[in-house]
């Protein structure tokens, strides 16, 4: 006897099913492309070299975070034996110091409890007694009071680099104090404040002059100050503010068009916690932007082997440093001009690891090679050399060890971001910014029918 069939389910219009069988795959295919992304598969080599990158810049923020206030210097010297650092502590860098405890315990390089224990001190101190101007945190001050050193700014951006910080721990340790002291702290800032009566924000304030003339009013580091402001619990930014800073200038290069900025801090500081894949801004890609960014700074890098015979697609990195002639803000020319010496900046491709995963392991590679023990030290590479005059930089900062550590954690897994972007506050940001994720019915809306 034969057996019936099996019942069948509804049939849809074969058009119908086209559509969304073709739908499936779309979305299939993007979620896959994202988590490739954020976890290839890295040779064995590969994992050694970022496990070693990140342990040492764990070291650095271990080791330059005051015992007690838990805030972090802002540089230090590198080799072993130049003595202890006498700078004052960056903000930003305890920012960065913040996510880098939470890597470093995860990873099993701190002891358990060691992440919450630095970060406690350090809000404490922030909430505290850091020095600040209408919760607008100041850039430098003393690692052991909190008190205002240099003359320095209270600064805006460095208040978001720190927030952000802030934000990852307290989603990832998940501690009912961390919580408490990260609400007094983002709450008592007063967002319209620094409009300065305009529609972007300033650079800061000083209590001697005002406020810094400068505002943050075109394409940089600024997405993740201007979405913490659209989200803060209190005293926001209005929605307006996203669209006050300019989208330009838009350049050309290798057959890429993104929004020049020169230095590659710019293009990474802000992706470093916000997870920007599958989002758009009236068609701008930001994501798409920081990796053209950094492949055309490598294509550049490379054309100018006849100034500087050692730069290669393997050996290339521009962004905020050290130099023989001081602090440098110097990255791919555009519309600034060049005043590359033939010096490289390890974080440059260290900092756009996710971008760019291979192009920037290589590059990293290449830079002990080429420069050796004279490079690498207790908190891994140098800030900066030049091989071509054999000039290092005789410490690091603190800034740009940590991008490296966040970066390199993002392109393991994705650890920060996923974590950051479950704080309601960035999703808040993110919602009032018009940057919502893509959805799969906005890829059935593209498909052909």
């Amino acid at each position: 006897m034969r057996s019936l069939p099996a019942p069948q389910p509804l049939q849809e219009p074969p058009a119908r099913r086209r559509l969304w069988r073709a739908a499936g795959l779309a979305v299939g295919l993007l979620l896959t492309a994202r988590a490739a992304a954020v976890a290839p598969r890295l040779p064995p080599e590969d994992e050694a070299l970022l496990d070693a990158v990140q342990r040492r810049g764990v070291a650095y923020f271990a080791e330059q975070s005051h015992p007690f206030s838990g805030l972090t210097r802002d540089r230090a010297p590198w080799r072993e034996g130049d003595g202890a650092s006498s700078a004052p502590s960056s903000v930003a860098a305890t920012g960065f110091a913040l996510s880098v405890w939470c890597i470093g315990e995860e990873r099993g390089w701190l002891a358990p409890g060691e992440a919450r224990r630095r970060a406690l001190a350090a809000l404490r101190t922030v909430a505290d007694r850091h020095a600040h101007e209408r919760g607008w945190l100041y850039h430098f001050v003393d690692p052991a009071t909190g008190g205002r050193v240099w003359r320095s700014e209270a600064s805006t951006i460095d208040t978001a680099l720190f927030l952000q910080g802030a934000l990852h721990a307290r989603e990832h340790l998940r501690d009912p104090e961390i919580t408490a002291l990260v609400a007094r702290i983002y709450s008592r800032i007063d967002w319209p404040w620094a409009l300065n009566g305009g529609a972007a924000l300033s650079h800061g304030w000083r209590p001697e002059d005002g406020f810094i003339p400068h505002r943050w009013d075109s394409y940089a580091e600024l997405m993740g100050l201007y979405l913490l402001g659209l989200g803060a619990p209190s005293r926001p930014l209005p929605p307006a503010a996203w669209s006050a800073w300019r989208r330009g200038p838009w350049v050309e290069r290798g057959g890429r068009r993104f929004i020049q900025c020169g230095p590659l801090f710019t293009h990474q500081y802000a992706h470093a916690w916000f997870d920007f894949r599958g989002r758009r801004d009236n068609g701008i890609d930001y994501w798409r932007n920081s990796v053209d960014a950094t492949l055309a700074q490598r294509e550049w890098s490379a054309a100018q082997r006849y100034r500087f015979p050692l730069w290669s697609e393997d050996l290339w990195g521009l962004t905020a440093s050290d130099s023989a002639r001081g602090y440098v803000a110097w990255g791919t020319p555009g519309p600034d001009e060049d005043i590359s010496d033939g010096t490289v900046v390890p974080c440059a491709p260290g900092g756009s690891l996710p971008f760019a995963p291979r192009e920037c392991l290589d590059a990293l590679r290449r830079m002990r090679e080429v420069g050796g023990p004279a490079v690498w030290g207790r908190y891994g590479f140098a800030d900066a050399f030049n091989p071509h005059t054999g000039w290092v930089a005789p410490e690091v900062i603190g800034i740009n060890v940590g991008i490296m550590v966040v970066m390199a954690e993002n392109l393991r897994g994705g650890g920060v971001w996923r974590t950051f972007m479950r704080a309601p506050e960035v999703k808040r940001g993110l919602r009032l910014a018009g940057l919502a994720p893509a959805e799969p019915r906005a890829v059935l809306a593209v498909l052909p029918p």
